[in-house]
């Protein structure tokens, strides 16, 4: 048995890649050096990410995959599941074992999972994208909270980016502690090491328009929708319940006081 462990970045993962081809020792685990557990046979192996041996693997991919393969494998780490670092480490073993192209050879477990791998996460990247709602606080920043399945924040940044460039904006996702944060020019990742109860934006926190907004929405989308075309199963297909928590129109209407005579 041979357990490499590495610091959790991508830069990380590569590295292990080329350790593991240079000692000839093919892991038969990879885990994040804060997570990795003893092992009592075979040896345990620590990586330490080198910038050098990580380009030397990047370009060696880049001289074999394309450009659509290479985000794939990405995304991968992105997706964070169980097993994630293995899959990516027998693809690019694969890749680097024949001159064939091996992006269309789904007879291979690992090339039709990363595949499989890639769709998810362009699902989710897409949902995403589509059901971030932004709150205005009084200091006129744009402020949202996600928890997404997968690690999509790095993924949707350029869309929320280009999309409201005139604004200054933050996302946090809740789940993975960190955010992104844009300023006008640029947009910088941020980590807040804030005890669980803190790392929501205090209801007073946002402009006094913010809740005139989210009534007004409400109206409008009663208006507009049609009891008679009501489809719950098609609904719940493209909004699964899981994102109603971003939804306006999904949380519970503010009670109106009725006029006494």
């Amino acid at each position: 048995m041979c357990l490499y462990t590495y610091d959790g970045t991508f830069e990380g993962l590569l590295t292990v890649v080329f350790e593991a081809y240079e000692r000839k020792a093919w892991p038969t685990a990879i885990e994040q050096e804060q997570l990795a557990q003893p092992i009592m046979f075979g040896q345990t192996i620590a990586v330490a990410t080198d910038e050098e041996k990580v380009s030397r693997v990047w370009k060696g991919l880049q001289k074999k995959l394309s450009v659509s393969a290479l985000k794939a494998l990405y995304h991968t780490y992105l997706w964070e599941q169980p097993g994630f670092e293995m899959l990516i480490f027998s693809y690019i073993k694969l890749v680097f074992s024949t001159d064939q192209n091996i992006e269309d050879n789904y007879a291979a477990p690992c090339v039709l999972q990363v595949q499989q791998v890639a769709k998810q996460m362009f699902r989710e990247k897409h949902r995403m994208e589509a059901f971030v709602r932004f709150q205005k606080t009084e200091d006129n920043l744009y402020y949202a909270t996600i928890s997404p399945d997968f690690n999509v924040l790095p993924l949707i940044i350029q869309h929320f980016e280009k999309r409201y460039a005139d604004q200054r904006w933050a996302i946090y996702d809740t789940q993975r502690k960190y955010g992104a944060y844009y300023d006008l020019h640029t947009v910088s990742l941020i980590n807040l090491e804030l005890p669980q109860q803190q790392r929501t934006v205090p209801a007073n926190a946002f402009s006094e328009e913010e809740d005139k907004y989210k009534q007004l929405w409400q109206v409008y989308f009663d208006h507009v929708n049609i009891p008679e075309r009501k489809n719950p199963k098609l609904h719940l297909r493209h909004v699964p319940k899981r994102y109603w928590k971003y939804l306006s129109e999904k949380q519970p209407r503010a009670l109106t006081a009725k006029p006494t005579n």
